[in-house]
């Protein structure tokens, strides 16, 4: 079998040879300020400043190749335009488009293909639906507080935006989450919560979520032992014609389409019913202006302006070509301390492939691990592996010059959050350049590779930026691994075990006494035929 196209590119080669001898960091006068001012790139607001990755110009001109070689470029503008992405070759797959970028195209020069246009149409729609609840949410001022329920992307996404805009938060509203099966999960969620006061949102694309429906029902409960109709108070977001678009059950239902994966619903009504609620439709629209202005970005053929392509380069050349297998994501940014948490699984769910869209198995690595925490607090955790541990871990860092609540002190002669941006600046250059020392302790070898995404403020339209930013980094790395970035097939097998292990414990419900089936007799209920 034909070896994968990744491999093959003459690229490939070229990166590998120079990957043998890679820019040294750590080298005295090698990190200049004329390097850190040339290895730049700005749009939507963001800098990205990526002199301290071990790179050169002939590194990125081999990059730029690759992005060539494989179409990257052609592959992002069929995606927007709505093509057939999510796909295998040969084999039975989803087959579906991936145009989670129609749900926000609603801007300057919306994508001009036909279907492109239909999702952007019904996007546009659900949009003014939801302008016209809020409006009748606002004007009878009977709802103080929104629980939703979801899991996964309809979880991860929703959240980690609500908490980083909180600041904005309407007078008198608040959100909680649910989206663990783990009882403990809902009933802290409603813990001294005025249910006649209360929204409830249930987000699946499929309507058949597992967790989702366990946790919609024990909250439904809720609501009946205390006298209320969860038909008054309970919203749906899922997909046309599934069993929760039912106006019955429901006070409204909202859409979300099949083109749409969950972990790319947050500018969708998964996350604009939660935003609109606790923020404004208004603030919930400016998020979404951010997020196409990133999209068009990612169309851009100057990589000086093509941040998430140029992400996605710096990313594979630090996974295929260093060697190094994970990625630490830190936000210096409180308001950003559960983003890492999503874009883990935009990154991982998306990328953690094992065959090319032909359906061969890859001789090469894919997704990097993500993880993360925000500054400072990072730094007192984990930077000691960072600096001084056996492997080598990237740091994908994220920064703005203003803090948003503008509550803040001078200590000492500098403000917080000048420490704050002091201290992501200085973990930089220490990472780059190291300390030599004779005592081993004391030893920092440096060379280890950071870059930095920098803005003014965080936004609604910056952080809807920052979220397509990364969409659309994973989606580049996909292209350019030509792997199939869309499906997550790698969810279903515990699904199904799950399932049956519900099924023994249903059987043993009536025998008094009876032991649950462990070890060989567990195995023996779930042979695979």
């Amino acid at each position: 079998m034909e070896a994968p196209r990744f491999t093959r590119y003459q690229a490939y080669h070229k990166l590998k040879k120079l990957a043998e001898h890679p820019f040294d960091l750590a080298q005295p006068g090698n990190l200049t300020q004329r390097r850190l001012a040339h290895f730049y790139a700005e749009a939507c607001g963001y800098r990205l400043l990526y002199g301290t990755e071990r790179i050169t110009d002939e590194v990125m001109n081999a990059l730029i190749e690759l992005a060539d070689e494989s179409q990257a470029l052609a592959k992002m503008q069929r995606m927007q335009a709505g093509e057939v992405m999510n796909y295998i070759e040969g084999f039975p797959s989803e087959r579906r488009a991936a145009l989670h970028t129609a749900t926000r195209d609603f801007f300057k020069k919306p994508n001009p293909s036909k279907k492109a246009a239909e999702a952007i149409r019904l996007a546009r729609n659900e949009l003014e639906k939801l302008k016209s609840f809020m409006a009748k949410v606002d004007a009878e001022k009977r709802f103080t507080d929104m629980v939703v329920i979801g899991i996964g992307g309809s979880d991860l996404g929703p959240r980690a935006h609500y908490l980083a805009l909180q600041h904005l938060s309407k007078p008198g509203r608040r959100v909680r989450f649910i989206s663990n099966i783990d009882p403990d999960d809902a009933s802290m969620a409603l813990k001294n919560l005025n249910l006649s006061k209360t929204l409830v949102v249930v987000i699946s694309k499929t309507g058949t979520t597992l967790e989702t429906l366990s946790n919609e029902q024990f909250v439904r409960a809720k609501f009946k032992r205390e006298g209320l109709k969860p038909e008054e108070h309970f919203i749906s977001v899922t997909c046309p014609n599934t069993p929760m678009d039912d106006p019955k059950n429901y006070v409204e239902c909202f859409h979300f389409w099949e083109w749409i994966g969950g972990r790319y619903c947050t500018t969708s009504m998964a996350g604009g019913v939660v935003l609109a609620f606790a923020f404004g439709v208004e603030v919930f629209v400016d998020f979404l202006s951010g997020a196409n202005a990133m999209d068009k970005t990612a169309l851009q053929t100057d990589l000086q302006h093509n941040l998430p392509l140029l992400g996605a380069l710096l990313s594979i050349w630090n996974r295929n070509f260093l060697g190094y297998p994970t990625t630490a994501l830190v936000p210096y940014s409180q308001a950003l301390h559960r983003f890492p948490a999503h874009i883990q699984q935009v990154e991982m769910e998306s990328n953690g492939k094992q065959i090319d869209q032909h359906g061969r198995m890859l001789d090469f690595q894919t997704a990097s691990v993500i993880w993360g925490e925000p500054g400072t607090n990072a730094q007192h955790s984990f930077y000691q592996l960072i600096h001084q541990g056996t492997d080598v871990v990237p740091l994908e860092l994220v920064a703005y010059r203003e803090s948003q609540c503008r509550d803040d002190l001078e200590i000492h002669g500098t403000t917080q959050q000048e420490k704050l941006l002091s201290n992501v600046f200085a973990q930089m250059i220490a990472l780059a350049t190291g300390q030599a020392n004779e005592n081993p302790n004391k030893r920092f070898l440096g060379n280890r590779p950071s870059h930095l995404l920098l803005a003014k403020e965080l936004t609604p339209y910056a952080l809807g930026a920052l979220l397509a930013y990364f969409e659309h980094k994973v989606a580049f790395e996909g292209f350019i691994w030509d792997i199939n970035s869309f499906d997550q097939e790698g969810v279903q097998l515990g699904k199904v075990l799950a399932g049956r292990i519900m099924d023994l414990f249903l059987a043993k419900k009536g025998e008094e006494g009876a032991p649950f089936p462990l070890g060989e007799a567990l195995l023996k209920h779930l042979d695979f035929e």
